[in-house]
C-alpha cells in the first residue's frame, strides 16, 4: 500500500492521469452537448473507433497527420449526421440507433482493416503518424507543474479549449440557448419560431466532432496505431461522467479527470500482485460508484425542492 502511494504522488502518474483524461474528456464533452438538445449520443463508442480508424487510415495514406485528424472529425460527424437522420427524419428509436451505430463499428472497424491492410485486430501495415506534443513555454520550466501540464499532445489542450469554448456557446450565443432550449421544452422552443430538428441536428453534429477528436487522440496520440476494439467503452464512460458533471462543459473536465484518475490507475496496479480482472474492472467500479453517488445527490435535491415547495 506504501508503495502504491509513493506511485501515487509522482509527478508522472499525474501525467499520465491528464494523458488518460483526453479521450474520455472529448467523448464526455460529446455526450453534454448532444444531452443538452435532448438527444442521448449512445453511438459515440462507435463514432470514436471509426474516427480512430480513420484517423489512421488517412494519415498513412497522404502522409499527413493534419489530414487524417480532419478525416477522423469527418467521419465522427457522418455517423453522427446518420444517427440524427434515422432518430429524427425516420423516426427510429435514437438508443436503438446509437446501439446500431456502435455494433456496426465494432465489426465494420476491423473489416475495412483487413480488406485495405490484411491486418486483423491491429494496423501494424500501415505507417500511421502521430500528432506531436506541445511543450508550454514558460509553465515547462516551473518545477512539478510543468512536469505534469506540460508536454502533453496537442489534443490535450485542444480539449481544454473545447470546454472554454462550449461553456461560451451555452451561455452567451443563440446556438447555444436554443440548444438548451429545445432540450428543456422542445414543444414551447417549437412554439416560438425554433426548428427543432435543425437544432439537434447541429447539435449531434457538434458531438460527432468531438467524437471524432478523442477518437484520433486514441489512435494518433495515446498510441500511434488502431487495434480493434480500442476504445474500451469510453464512450460509455462518458455518458456516466456526463451524468455526473450535470451537463455543464466544466464540470465535464472534473468528471472526466475521476475516470482518468481510476484508468491510470488501473495501469499502476498491473505492478502489483492483485488479479488481473479487478484491474480491468477499476473504471468500471469508478462508473457504477459515480452513478450511485450523483443518484443519492440528486435524491436528496429533489426532496428538499419538493420540501420548499409544500412550504
Amino acid at each position: 500500500m506504501e508503495a502504491l502511494g509513493n506511485m501515487i504522488f509522482t509527478n508522472a502518474f499525474w501525467f499520465a492521469v491528464i494523458r488518460a483524461t483526453t479521450p474520455i474528456l472529448f467523448a464526455t464533452l460529446a455526450a453534454v452537448v448532444a444531452s443538452r438538445a435532448g438527444a442521448i449520443n449512445i453511438g459515440i463508442e462507435g463514432m470514436m473507433l471509426t474516427s480512430a480508424l480513420m484517423g489512421v487510415i488517412f494519415s498513412a495514406y497522404f502522409q499527413n497527420v493534419w489530414i487524417g485528424l480532419l478525416f477522423a472529425i469527418i467521419f465522427g460527424v457522418i455517423l453522427s449526421i446518420v444517427l440524427a437522420y434515422f432518430a429524427f427524419k425516420l423516426k427510429s428509436n435514437l438508443i436503438v440507433t446509437g446501439i446500431a451505430i456502435n455494433i456496426f463499428a465494432t465489426g465494420g472497424t476491423v473489416f475495412i482493416l483487413s480488406a485495405l491492410t490484411g491486418d486483423k485486430g491491429i494496423s501494424t501495415s500501415l505507417n500511421s503518424l502521430v500528432l506531436p506534443n506541445v511543450n508550454i513555454p514558460l509553465i515547462e520550466n516551473i518545477p512539478v507543474v510543468g512536469e505534469i501540464i506540460s508536454g502533453h499532445n496537442i489534443l490535450t489542450y485542444v480539449a481544454v479549449l473545447a470546454i472554454v469554448v462550449m461553456h461560451i456557446v451555452f451561455e452567451n450565443t443563440a446556438l447555444g440557448l436554443r440548444i438548451k432550449a429545445v432540450g428543456e421544452s422542445p414543444d414551447a422552443a417549437e412554439s416560438v419560431g425554433i426548428n427543432v430538428f435543425k437544432i439537434k441536428f447541429i447539435a449531434l453534429c457538434i458531438s460527432g466532432a468531438f467524437a471524432g477528436f478523442g477518437g484520433a487522440f486514441l489512435s494518433m496520440g495515446y498510441v500511434s496505431w488502431f487495434s480493434a476494439g480500442m476504445t474500451a467503452g469510453r464512450g460509455f464512460i462518458a455518458l456516466a461522467a456526463r451524468a455526473i458533471a450535470s451537463n455543464t462543459s466544466i464540470g465535464s473536465l472534473l468528471a472526466s479527470l475521476l475516470f482518468g484518475f481510476a484508468d491510470t490507475l488501473s495501469n499502476y496496479l498491473q505492478a502489483f500482485s492483485i488479479p488481473v480482472e479487478f484491474i480491468h474492472m477499476t473504471p468500471y467500479i469508478m462508473t457504477i460508484i459515480g452513478f450511485i453517488v450523483i443518484s443519492i445527490v440528486n435524491t436528496k435535491k429533489e426532496i428538499a425542492r419538493k420540501k420548499k415547495m409544500m412550504n
